[in-house]
């Protein structure tokens, strides 16, 4: 099947000018064009989008993600490159999580901190609570939060 350029953005939720700056900077080598010189993208297409995404999500910059696209488009001799740089993203990735979820604890401790202030009146009121009056899940993100 065959997509415009604006099917296609709204296919993954992308403006067409994130495409266009794809196709601009080499990332998508095997696009045809239809009448009047349009993009006309293809499922493979949508496929290489999807990893484009996921490469730039992981933090890539556009030239590595160049480079990816060209060792894909070189084949088998390259399967080893790939393999490692898709290594280094999942390292990336796992990182990221863990900076996420620690930043979650925190926004959970304060989310429950404030509640706990407007139910008790006052900030002072929840600094005074007993240990045992404070869930063991937030006094492990207190605890963790705290220096």
């Amino acid at each position: 099947m065959t997509y415009t350029i604006g099917e296609t953005a709204e296919l993954l939720g992308v403006p067409a000018s994130t495409m266009r700056y794809y196709d601009k900077e080499g990332l998508l080598p095997e696009l045809s064009r239809g009448a009047g010189g349009r993009r006309a993208f293809e499922d493979k297409d949508l496929e290489a989008l999807k990893v484009i995404d996921c490469l730039k999500q992981s933090g890539l910059h556009i030239s590595e993600i160049r480079q990816f696209m060209q060792w894909y488009q070189q084949g088998d001799e390259t399967l080893k490159q790939r393999q490692e740089l898709f290594q280094n993203c999942r390292t990336s990735v796992l990182e990221q999580m863990e900076q996420l979820q620690r930043t979650l604890e925190i926004v959970e401790y304060k989310c429950w901190y404030y509640e706990a202030a407007t139910s008790l009146g006052s900030e002072q009121a929840v600094i005074d609570l007993p240990e045992d009056q404070i869930p063991a899940r937030i006094r492990g993100y207190r605890d963790r939060l705290e220096v």
